[in-house]
């Protein structure tokens, strides 16, 4: 079954097909926020073919893959982390997608990476900071256009060790709804431990409205 576009599940699977080999290409709930979120019930994703994505935290490269499958030929993905170890893998993926680049920056600081980056349909955020939701809104801002969508998994952990998630997830949501449209969003146990993903609508142009 053809969950979203470019994404197929039958029974617990899930995959896509590669972008390179045409193959089913196995996505991993237990590895991949987003495939949580697919597992779980997601309603929409937000990410389509022929969509310009920024992924922040992108890690080696396991879920962006996945995500560069989606977009196809005519879209591509911004793929960056501040790890040069994952970065170092990052770019073998990136050189055999090649709608994929690769880039070595802090999510933190958008402006040091804004020449690089052009607007984008697609935000996916998945870091381990304090300030996530922060990191998440600045990077919207700047990338997001408007009717774009935001994907943000928020790791209660890395938050507030202190705090219940469910708190944390509670003020995530309400910084999110003071600039983006929240359009579903689904915590990911058993596949991950107090972790929430949010699906949020850019209704702002970021030019004139911020």
């Amino acid at each position: 079954m053809n969950k979203f576009n470019g994404v197929f599940v039958e029974g617990r699977r899930i995959y896509t097909k590669d972008l390179v080999s045409g193959k089913s290409s196995e996505w991993d709930p237990r590895r991949s926020k987003l495939a949580a979120a697919i597992a779980k019930g997601i309603s929409e994703i937000g990410i389509k073919e022929g969509n310009t994505v920024l992924y922040l935290g992108a890690s080696s490269g396991t879920t962006a893959s996945h995500v560069s499958d989606i977009v196809g030929k005519n879209g591509f993905v911004f793929a960056l982390d501040s790890s040069p170890r994952m970065v170092r893998d990052l770019v073998f993926e990136c050189e055999r997608k090649m709608n994929m680049a690769p880039l070595l920056e802090d999510a933190n600081h958008p402006e040091r990476y804004a020449e690089n980056v052009t607007k984008v349909d697609v935000v996916y955020q998945d870091v381990s900071q304090r300030n996530q939701s922060e990191i998440f809104l600045k990077n919207c801002r700047l990338f997001l256009k408007k009717g774009g969508f935001g994907l943000l998994a928020v790791k209660a952990r890395s938050v507030d060790v202190t705090k219940k998630p469910a708190e944390i997830f509670e003020t995530a949501r309400k910084e999110l709804e003071k600039e983006m449209e929240i359009v579903d969003s689904r915590q990911l146990e058993p596949f991950e431990k107090a972790h929430m993903l949010f699906v949020c609508k850019n209704h702002k142009n970021p030019q004139t409205d911020f």
